[in-house]
């Protein structure tokens, strides 16, 4: 089969594409998958690591012809506020969330999610729901030390010994809750050893 090896950025290609292939967010981070373009050229995709494929990128076979990349439009929530300072808050709260967000000019994109949505709308926000290609910042997605480009975990040290990971993906509702529920039965266990250690100290006394 036709292969693929070499992801040419948007910008640094010209003339006609020998086909298309058109993908969502999820499908644009690959490394080694068989793909068929709209006009039904098929290839493989077979890059020496993994990397997040981006609208209007190119595809270079191994007989010189270039495939582009197009951006599948996918369901999106557009968020706005009142002023800088405002969408720099949610623009905050999305980062803290580890979140892929698509930032333009006075606006935020976000893959639609009602949790999410409902937060930005508590900060004074507005969201708007709409179909668009969704190219969100590559920082999700840079190298790691290890060269593996994509969706990279790190640990972080929260005291407990032990290391917390992220995956970077969008997180739901159930997330937080369980984060929630997991905060409070550590706060109870530290009250009742806390009781516990007062109760012998009146025994030895």
């Amino acid at each position: 089969m036709l292969r693929a090896d070499k992801v040419i950025a948007a910008g640094q290609w010209t003339g006609a594409p020998a086909d298309t292939v058109v993908l969502d967010f999820d499908e644009r981070y690959r490394r080694r998958v068989a793909m068929t373009g709209v006009g039904g050229l098929a290839f493989l995709l077979d890059l020496a690591e993994a990397a997040m494929l981006r609208g209007g990128d190119g595809l270079s076979l191994e007989d010189g012809r270039i495939v582009e990349v197009v951006a599948a439009p996918e369901p999106l929530a557009e968020i706005r506020a009142a002023d800088w300072l405002a969408l720099a808050r949610v623009a905050w709260h999305l980062g803290n969330r580890h979140l892929p967000t698509e930032i333009l000019s006075k606006v935020l994109r976000i893959r639609r999610d009602p949790v999410i949505e409902a937060m930005a709308k508590g900060l004074g926000a507005r969201v708007i729901a709409l179909e668009a290609p969704f190219n969100p910042e590559g920082g999700a997605y840079v190298k790691a030390d290890k060269g593996q480009a994509g969706r990279h975990d790190h640990g972080h040290d929260h005291g407990h010994g032990h290391a917390h990971e992220h995956d970077h993906e969008p997180r739901r509702e159930d997330d937080y809750r369980a984060e929630h529920d997991h905060g409070a039965a550590h706060a109870k266990d530290l009250d009742h050893g806390h009781g516990h250690e007062h109760g012998h100290d009146r025994h030895r006394g």
